[in-house]
Order: C-alpha cells, then sequence, then structure tokens
C-alpha cells in the first residue's frame, strides 16, 4: 500500500477503534460487550494454540538454524544437529521424571481437600484479549470446563477461569491486579481479602484491624457460594510481611504465594467442590523446630576437711596442692616451740653422749 493521506488516515482510525474497544472491554469487567467475541475468538483459536504449541518448539530452532545459514550443505548439517538436539529432549527422561513429580502432587492436594478435578497442561501464556496476567489451558467446554471455577496446582492457588472454549480455557492468575480471592487465617480463623499486585506479594486486607498476624502465618481461601469462583481450603501463600496498625478497621498484610507462576505446567481445575470445608487440611505440615543442643556441666563434691562439709572437686584439689607445697618448700617443724637450751658443764654433756 503506497503511503498516502487516506493510508495514513484509515491507520489512525483503526489504531482508535482498538483503543476504545480495549477501555470498553477494561470498564465492563464480567459484562464486557465484547465478552462475546472473546468466547468466539477462543473457539476458533483455541485449536490453533493446541497445534503451535505442539509444533512450534520442534521445528523453531529449525526454522532459525535455516535463516542463519550460509549455504545448503551448512544447512543441512545443522538441521542435522537440531533434529538429534530435539529428540534427546523430547525423550528427556528428567522432564518426564518432573511432569510425574507435579501430578502426584496435584493429586495429593486434591485428595487432602476432596476437590473433583480435571487435569490439564499449560500451553500458552498471556491473552490476546487484554494485558492480564492469564495463561491457556488445554482442556474446554468439551472436558467440563466451566467459567469461574477454581484452578489449582499441587502448591496452592492458581486462579480462576475466566473464558471457555470448546477445547481450551483461560485462566486468570491470582497475580494479576483484578483478581480478588477471600481468604481465611490458619488456626485463627481470621477473614480478609487478598488482590494480586503483579510479580509482588499478595495485598491482604484484613477485616479485623486488631488481628493478630506475623511473618509466617499461612491461609487459605474462604470459598465462595457453590464452591464458584472458589472453593474452601485452597492453600494460597503466608505472611512475608505486616503493616504497622493505624487503628482502622482493617489491616494490610503482604502474602508470598505458594504457586510458581513463572513455572507453571501441570494443572487442575475444580469440576466438583468438597462436600464438607476442608480447612486447614490441605496445608503442607509446618516444619518441626531443630531442637538447641545444651551442655550440662556437672560439679563432682570432695571432701572439705573443716566441719565435715563437702566442696567443689576444684576446690579440694587447690587445698591439697598447697598442703603439698608445704610440706616440699617449709621446715616440718616450723612454728613449734624451740627445746630449752642445755646449760650442763661440757664434761657432763660429753658422757651423756658417750
Amino acid at each position: 500500500m503506497r503511503d498516502t493521506r487516506e493510508s495514513r488516515l484509515l491507520l489512525v482510525l483503526l489504531i482508535a477503534i482498538a483503543f476504545a474497544l480495549i477501555t470498553v472491554d477494561i470498564r465492563g469487567g464480567e459484562q464486557s460487550p465484547v465478552d462475546g467475541a472473546r468466547r468466539a475468538a477462543a473457539t476458533v483459536f483455541g485449536p490453533v494454540e493446541n497445534g503451535v504449541s505442539a509444533a512450534v518448539d520442534p521445528i523453531g530452532n529449525a526454522i532459525q538454524a535455516i535463516r542463519e545459514s550460509g549455504d545448503r550443505h551448512d544447512r543441512i548439517s545443522e538441521l542435522e544437529r537440531e533434529n538429534a538436539a530435539l529428540k534427546t529432549e523430547l525423550g528427556s527422561d528428567e522432564r518426564n521424571r518432573s511432569k510425574v513429580r507435579q501430578l502426584d502432587k496435584l493429586l495429593r492436594t486434591a485428595g487432602a481437600g476432596q476437590y473433583g478435578i480435571k487435569g490439564a497442561q499449560v500451553i500458552a501464556i498471556g491473552a490476546a484479549q487484554g494485558f492480564s496476567w492469564t495463561v491457556t489451558i488445554d482442556a474446554g467446554e468439551n472436558d467440563g470446563i466451566r467459567r469461574d471455577m477454581t484452578v489449582l496446582s499441587g502448591d496452592g492457588l492458581v486462579g480462576r477461569v475466566t473464558t471457555v472454549g470448546p477445547t481450551t480455557a483461560t485462566v486468570l492468575l491470582a497475580t494479576d491486579p483484578d483478581f480478588t480471592v477471600g481468604t481465611r487465617m490458619e488456626s485463627t480463623d481470621e477473614l480478609g481479602f487478598a488482590k494480586g499486585q503483579g510479580d509482588r506479594p499478595l495485598s491482604v486486607q484484613m477485616l479485623n484491624g486488631k488481628a493478630k498476624v506475623k511473618k509466617g502465618d499461612r491461609m487459605v481461601t474462604f470459598g465462595s457460594q457453590g464452591g464458584k469462583p472458589f472453593v474452601p481450603g485452597v492453600p494460597i501463600g503466608e505472611v512475608v510481611r505486616v503493616d504497622p496498625s493505624d487503628g482502622g478497621l482493617t489491616r494490610t498484610v503482604h502474602l508470598k504465594p505458594y504457586v510458581a507462576f513463572t513455572q507453571l505446567d501441570i494443572v487442575g481445575v475444580v469440576v466438583q467442590a468438597p462436600r464438607t470445608d476442608p480447612r486447614d487440611k490441605v496445608l503442607p505440615e509446618p516444619p518441626k523446630a531443630k531442637p538447641t543442643p545444651t551442655v550440662t556441666v556437672t560439679v563432682t563434691p570432695g571432701v572439705n576437711g573443716e566441719n565435715g562439709q563437702f566442696a567443689p572437686q576444684g576446690e579440694y584439689e587447690q587445698r591439697a596442692s598447697d598442703v603439698g607445697e608445704g610440706a616440699a618448700g617449709e621446715d616440718p617443724a616450723a612454728g613449734e616451740e624451740p627445746a630449752p637450751a642445755d646449760t650442763r658443764a661440757p664434761d657432763a654433756r660429753r658422757n651423756d653422749q658417750e
């Protein structure tokens, strides 16, 4: 297309329409007038995302090798090397073991909370319909997935389903600024509301401004009526900071999520809520405090010669050494009265000696 005045006006008009649609979508929230178009897009592009996620990884490096190679021979050699590397990566035992660990942890979490789940895998990050913190999973209406269902992993709360297509669904992550979930503190049952803050810890408004909260306290989902959009008892995270109380009706604390949102792979969509609230059963056992070693000093008593009393062994030995020194270095007769002088005549003394 030539760069003419008409083409420029058309471009400006398209940009204005795009921004108008984004504004209407954000302000509309759950009742957005473009929700129907979003669902249609999910229906059309969902299968494409599935196919692309399965096909792009194996051929992406090959295409890059073709573009960067200088001649035909180099391209073939590079492709052969890339093909061998891809086969090794796809058949990696470590990757398979990682998936098995994630699935096992997810099943144990679901079992602890008595959640009926549908397993799914994250196939795309982000969404075409806006700037939200979202992921796309490879399960949709055909798998029993519906809007406003809780999504969790083996570690805890991931988010909730917002848009559903026949074979895929979009999940709004708990880190999204528009995400809000009711919370309940372990043991004390203090209630609050957690909001996403992007890559920062979740912000929780405690309903009780005088609530006793400390670093390390843990929180779970409070639950919604009918289990939608949130089922109760799903671990959310633990407190990392408590803002000073200003005497108001509420109090703000900051929660570090259990889930690593940059490493999402295997997740579960709760298709059946538990019959009873699991309370804190889904939370892992708190780490046990390591015992602090103590040193005990035992004093062995010794006999003190005075009045038949006991004295510490060290004192007894010291006194014994003092006695030894006196025996070795002093005259044993020291302190005794001298014998009377012999005043007899020398002849008498000589006779006694003979």
